[in-house]
């Protein structure tokens, strides 16, 4: 039997350590044989936003554990307690797993579990994970990296896709998907945090671009070029460039396709057209091209993101 410990302290975040309890904490009635054995692992009664818990165990029951898991931490901009950073630490050292939900990455990366391998959190927070942790390879795009003994798990939901995967590793395929049968949840997801992330706009002011953007928003179904918003901004391609990178942090062909991507996005979430008109409408000019740089951009065909997002 697998035993697995569930690390609480003050900050954490009770989605991710919720969901992680009904996963292994509850062995579903169709699955036989040996199932986890869950322990919450807290330094004492712990608050966990508006609830309050009552550990089994000690911080130092990590150590004896299989599996750790990590659940969400709060306020990424404070630091983790450096008791459970170093349990976990032990933890790990001690030849357990070791898994973070969310922003629990950031207690393995204080942890230094992280250093010299790819990992993720929720997309709102890869930019301050690896700033804050130049060691660590952040990728944004996936919904979970699984380095063997480490694993982390993007935002919210995906904490549940490693979760899965966790299950999946250690009783099977057949098993998984019952657990996600009963959670009423898919078994497994394709692509990655790249289709949830919003793609914003900069807010109307007094910046360079401000009467541009909007024109070109008006008129994504229209093959525009650089040199069509240079002539409108009335500068220079080259300034035109300068200020893109300034005010949006792109390109402006980079910024442009992010829009026909978006618009593509809200079609198919809220209409029946087919990709032809959809290309049509985004200035994609053919099903193919829309399916090519909605793939790339997005990690799932247009079709899939459909069925995921519709209304």
């Amino acid at each position: 039997m697998t035993s697995v410990a569930l690390a609480v302290t003050e900050g954490m975040l009770h989605f991710e350590l919720s969901l992680a309890h009904e996963v292994f904490g509850a062995r579903p009635a169709a699955v036989t044989g040996p199932w986890y054995d869950l322990a919450v692992c807290g330094p004492g009664p712990v608050r966990v936003e508006r609830f309050r818990l009552e550990p089994d165990r000690g911080l130092d029951g990590l150590a004896a554990a299989d599996l750790v898991i990590v659940p969400g931490w709060a306020d990424v901009d404070v630091d983790p307690p450096a008791d459970l950073v170093d349990a976990v630490r032990a933890a790990h050292r001690a030849g357990a797993r070791v898994a973070s939900l969310c922003t629990g990455a950031f207690v393995l990366a204080a942890a230094g579990l992280l250093d010299g391998l790819r990992a993720t959190t929720h997309w709102a927070h890869t930019d301050v994970l690896a700033a804050r942790f130049p060691r660590v390879a952040v990728d944004p795009d996936v919904l979970y990296v699984d380095n063997g003994s480490v694993l982390t798990s993007a935002g919210k939901a995906a904490a549940m896709d490693l979760c899965l995967h966790l299950v999946r590793l250690d009783h099977g395929a057949a098993v998984a998907n019952t657990v996600a049968r009963r959670l009423v949840v898919p078994p497994h997801r394709d692509g990655g945090q790249a289709q949830f992330v919003t793609t914003p706009v900069p807010a109307p002011e007094s910046h360079p671009l401000a009467d541009l953007l909007p024109w070109v928003l008006e008129r994504l179904d229209q093959p525009l070029t650089v040199e069509d918003l240079a002539r409108q901004a009335r500068m220079s391609s080259r300034h035109l460039g300068r200020h893109f990178r300034a005010v949006t942090g792109a390109t402006p062909l980079q910024w442009l396709l992010a829009q026909r991507i978006r618009h593509a996005q809200e079609l198919l979430e809220t209409t029946n057209d087919g990709m032809e008109r959809i290309a049509d409408a985004t200035g994609m000019g053919t099903a193919t091209t829309l399916r090519r740089h909605f793939h790339r951009t997005v990690g799932v065909p247009p079709d899939t993101y459909r069925r995921t997002f519709r209304s």
